[in-house]
C-alpha cells in the first residue's frame, strides 16, 4: 500500500500500523514532525501563539478568518446558557434550532460544556462518580502504557499544551489515554485514539475528556479503534458508494486506477478530520459531529474529493495512482476554509438513512466476500438526539455545577447580632469607617493603640488573612 500522510499526521502504511505495535513506532521515532530538535528550538525564543495556542505547523491560524463581532458572540452565548439550563427541554422540543445553532458554531467559552452535553458525556460521568480516578489509579497494561508513552510527543507537538515533552498536556493525555485501555481492556489502545483524546483535552479538564473519548468511541465511532479495522474498512466502502451519486466523475477516477478507499480516508475518519484540516475548520466540524453525528465525517469526506477530483480539468495533473495519492494528501487550502467548508457540509444532502442503507448494504458484500466480521460493534448512534432517546438521562444528570465557588468567610461582628443605633447615634457618628484592610501609613490603622495581642488577633480576623482559602473550584477556571 502507498504511504499516506495527511496535514501534520503520523505516517501509516497498512491497518496494522494503527494498532500501536512497538515494532511500527519504531519508524515513527525518526519522524521530523514533532522531533526534538523542533521542540527544543522554541527555548531561546519567544513564543508566540496563535488564538488556538499553536505555536506553528500547518495547523497555526494565519488570522484570515474573520473574528465573530463581540456583542453577537454575547448574544450566543446567552442563548447557548438558556439551552443547557433546558438541555433535556430544548433536545425534545427544539432540537432543529440546537442543530442550526452548532452549524453556526458554539461560541469558544461553552464549547467544552456544549460538546459534552450532546455527546452524552456530562450523563456518562454524573452517572460514574469516581470511576475515572478509580481507574487512574490501577496500573493498566505494561504493554500498552509502553505505546503511549511513545505516542506522546506525536500529538500535535506545535500547540502549546503539548510541545514540551512531559508538561502538563502530555501528563493528562497519557492520563487519559491509560483509563480508556484500563476501562476497556479488551480494546486497548489504538494510536488514532491519541488526537482524539489531545483535542478534547484542549477543551476540558482530563476527567470530562476521558467521558467524552468514551462516548467517541462507543457511540458515534463504535470499532473504529478495534483490532481489525473492519468497521473502518466498511465506512470505507460506504463512502466510495457514496460518492458516485456525489460525484461520479472522481467515482469513476478512483475506480479506474483501483485506489481503495483505506489509503485515503483511514486518517480523515479515525481522526475526525484533527489533523487534516485548518483549526478553525477542525472546531467547526467538531461542533457539527457531536450534535449529528459521522454523517458530518462523511460529507467531510466527500465534499473534498468532489472539490479534488470532481472535473476533468483536475484530473489531468493525476493521471495515476501515486498522482492521485498526492494530490489527496495536498489538499487546496481554499476547499478547507471555515465559511466554504461549513456551507459545503450543510447543503450536501447525505443523511443517517442514507448512510445506513448503504452500510446494510456493504456488510452484505462483506459477509459474501470475507465471512463473518470478526469484531462486532454496538449500533451506532447518530447525533446526541440518537444517544440521549437511547439513554434517556435525569433531571439530575443533566444538572450544571457552578465552575467556581466563593466562600465569605464569616467575621467576628457576624456572629454577634450587632445592637442597632438609634437615629442621635447615627447622626453623633461622623467619622469615617474603618478600613477593613488597612495599609502600613493608613491613619485609621488602629494597632498603634493597641497591644500586641489585640493587633495580632486583629489580623487574624480580617477576610484578607484567609483570602487562599476563599476560592474553591471544582473545576480549572479556563474550561469555563
Amino acid at each position: 500500500m502507498a504511504k499516506l500522510q495527511a496535514g501534520n499526521g503520523v505516517q501509516w502504511k497498512d491497518n496494522k500500523s494503527q494498532r500501536g505495535t512497538v515494532e511500527n513506532l519504531a519508524e515513527y521515532e525518526s519522524s521530523s514532525l514533532g522531533s526534538d530538535s523542533e521542540l527544543n528550538g522554541f527555548g531561546n525564543t519567544e513564543i508566540q501563539t496563535d488564538k488556538y495556542g499553536f505555536i506553528g505547523g500547518a495547523q497555526q491560524s494565519t488570522g484570515e478568518n474573520e473574528d465573530i463581532p463581540p456583542d453577537v458572540l454575547r448574544q450566543r452565548e446567552a442563548k447557548w446558557l438558556d439551552m443547557l439550563n433546558s438541555w433535556d427541554k430544548w433536545m425534545a422540543k427544539k432540537h432543529k434550532k440546537v442543530k442550526l445553532r452548532c452549524q453556526k458554531g458554539i461560541p469558544p467559552s461553552l464549547r467544552s460544556r456544549a460538546w459534552l452535553y450532546l455527546s452524552g458525556g456530562k450523563v456518562k460521568k454524573e452517572q460514574n462518580l469516581g470511576k475515572f480516578q478509580e481507574l487512574d489509579r490501577q496500573p493498566g497494561d505494561p504493554k500498552w502504557l509502553d505505546v503511549i508513552e511513545k505516542d506522546l510527543h506525536r500529538q500535535f507537538p506545535f500547540h502549546e499544551m503539548f510541545a514540551a515533552r512531559g508538561g502538563y498536556g502530555q501528563q493528562d493525555l497519557f492520563q487519559v489515554l491509560k483509563a480508556y485501555t484500563v476501562y476497556r481492556p479488551e480494546e486497548g489502545y489504538c494510536q488514532a485514539q491519541a488526537p482524539i483524546a489531545a483535542v478534547l483535552l484542549m477543551h476540558m479538564p482530563a476527567e470530562d475528556a476521558f467521558w467524552g473519548l468514551v462516548q467517541i468511541c462507543e457511540k458515534y465511532l463504535p470499532g473504529y479503534y478495534s483490532a481489525g479495522l473492519e468497521a473502518i474498512q466498511l465506512d470505507g466502502e460506504i463512502l466510495f458508494a457514496l460518492l458516485k451519486r456525489v460525484s461520479p466523475v472522481a467515482h469513476r477516477h478512483l475506480k479506474k486506477h483501483k485506489i481503495d478507499p483505506i489509503l485515503y480516508m483511514t486518517e480523515w475518519f479515525m481522526c475526525a478530520f484533527s489533523r487534516t484540516l485548518p483549526w478553525a475548520s477542525v472546531l467547526r466540524v467538531w461542533d457539527m459531529f457531536f450534535c449529528e453525528g459521522v454523517k458530518i465525517i462523511f460529507r467531510v469526506g466527500l465534499v473534498l474529493l468532489k472539490c479534488m477530483l470532481g472535473s476533468q480539468e483536475k484530473l489531468k495533473v493525476c493521471q495515476g495512482q501515486y498522482e492521485t495519492m498526492e494530490l489527496l494528501r495536498s489538499i487546496e487550502p481554499r476547499y478547507m476554509q471555515e465559511a466554504f467548508l461549513v456551507q459545503e457540509i450543510t447543503e450536501l444532502a447525505i443523511s443517517e438513512r442514507d448512510i445506513e442503507k448503504e452500510h446494510l448494504s456493504q456488510l452484505r458484500r462483506w459477509k459474501e466476500t470475507r465471512g463473518e466480521l470478526h469484531c462486532k460493534s454496538p449500533p451506532r448512534m447518530h447525533g446526541a438526539k440518537a444517544i440521549m432517546a437511547a439513554e434517556p438521562p435525569s433531571r439530575q444528570d443533566l444538572k450544571q455545577h457552578p465552575t467556581i465557588i466563593v466562600e465569605v468567610p464569616p467575621t467576628t461582628e457576624s456572629k454577634g447580632k450587632k445592637p442597632k443605633k438609634t437615629k442621635t447615634e447615627k447622626k453623633k457618628d461622623t467619622s469615617p469607617p474603618l478600613n477593613p484592610y488597612p495599609l502600613p501609613n493608613d491613619p485609621t490603622l488602629p494597632s498603634d493603640n493597641l497591644s500586641p495581642s489585640e493587633s495580632e488577633h486583629l489580623q487574624k480576623d480580617t477576610p484578607l488573612q484567609g483570602s487562599n482559602q476563599s476560592l474553591s473550584s471544582a473545576e480549572q477556571d479556563t474550561y469555563l
